[in-house]
Order: structure tokens, then C-alpha cells, then sequence
């Protein structure tokens, strides 16, 4: 599975951040677009989930079936999570939402670390336990395009190595990750990361 962008320009408002932007990636491989705040990177993750409409250009997902399942996660700031259902309801809603084609709640909640406080009341977690119950979205419900947008906020080191051992894991499987993140990303072999640097005013 291959993801080209050609002359990709994209705006919020009134302000062009990106123009004739080109980057291909393949399953098996991470791009990480960096730069300073108000550059675009979340701008540009939008635009390739679709929820912005591109100024220009084009974007094409080849080796994938068309009429398949949903391809693409977009995972972004907000962790989306009813404070008043339980760790473990929290998880079963949006596995019926988007699908439960990967793993199971309860394995999925046991591999972000929270396995053993299924039953709380999702209200009563710190921001770091909530961020990883939103990475578990991830594994419950199978798509191989990946779009990441700080996904180690509120994390500490142990969360941080969390995120890049599941990364990891899904280019092991063939699937592709684009991440907007100020921090490098910790995988297993730096030569699957490449590297997209927006440009922007802080």
C-alpha cells in the first residue's frame, strides 16, 4: 500500500500553510511531519482524513480495495472519552462505532496498561491514562492508515516507549503511520521514519 500526495496546498481560514506539497509513503514506514506551531501539521493530517477540503492537488492510496472496510484512523488531540462510562465501556463504544475487527476490549486495554482498571469510571483517570485509552481505539478496531497528531501528549517515558513499540507493531503488520509530533518518535529502527518539516510561524 503506497500514499502519494501531489501538489497538495492546503489552508485554515484565510491563510495558505501548505502549497505543492509531494510525499509518497509505503505500508512498512513512518512519516513524521515536524515544525513549529501554526506550520500546518495538523492542518495537513485533516486534509488526508478528508475532514478539510485540499486548496490543490491530489492524494492517492494504491494497493488497497476500494470498496474495502474504512482505511484510515485519525487520532488527534482530543481523547473523545464519557467520563461517566467505565474505562472498558469507553473502549466497547467505539469498537461498535468503528468496528471490532482488531483486538479484543480487554486485550487491547491490557496492552496500553490499563487492563487492570477496566471497570473504573473513565472520569477518575489521570491525562496520561486517558490518552492511552484513546491509543487502545486503535487496536480494537483494525485500518492500516494510521494519522497520528501528537500522539504522546500528556505522556511520560514509559507511555512515550508505549507509543512507539504499537507503531512499531502496526508497520510490522504492513500498515503506514503519518504523526505530527514535536518529539522524536521512539521506534525499534529509526530508518523507517522519514522526515517532513513544515515551515510556519510559532
Amino acid at each position: 500500500m503506497t500514499l502519494t500526495v501531489r501538489g497538495l496546498g492546503g489552508q485554515r481560514g484565510d491563510k495558505l500553510l501548505f502549497n505543492a506539497l509531494d510525499f509518497s509513503i509505503e505500508s512498512g514506514s513512518a512519516l513524521a511531519l515536524r515544525g513549529p506551531n501554526g506550520a500546518g501539521k495538523t492542518t495537513l493530517l485533516l486534509t488526508l482524513a478528508g475532514m478539510i477540503t485540499p486548496t490543490a492537488g491530489t492524494m492517492t492510496l494504491t494497493g488497497a480495495e476500494a470498496d474495502g472496510p474504512p482505511l484510515l484512523h485519525s487520532f488527534g488531540h482530543q481523547n473523545a472519552i464519557k467520563p461517566r462510562l467505565s474505562v472498558a465501556e469507553n473502549l466497547t463504544f467505539w469498537a461498535a462505532v468503528n468496528g471490532p475487527t482488531g483486538l479484543p476490549v480487554q486485550t487491547a486495554l491490557d496492552e496500553v496498561g490499563l487492563g487492570s482498571i477496566a471497570a473504573l469510571d473513565a472520569g477518575y483517570l489521570s491525562a496520561g491514562q486517558s490518552r492511552r485509552l484513546a491509543l487502545a481505539r486503535l487496536l480494537v478496531t483494525a485500518r492500516p492508515v494510521w494519522l497520528l497528531d501528537e500522539p504522546m501528549a500528556a505522556l511520560d517515558s514509559a507511555g512515550d516507549a508505549l507509543v512507539g513499540r504499537l507503531i512499531d507493531q502496526h508497520l510490522d503488520l504492513g500498515g503506514l503511520v503519518i504523526a505530527a509530533t514535536h518529539d522524536d518518535l521512539p521506534l525499534r529502527d529509526p530508518a523507517r521514519i522519514s522526515v517532513l518539516t513544515l515551515g510556519g510561524t510559532s
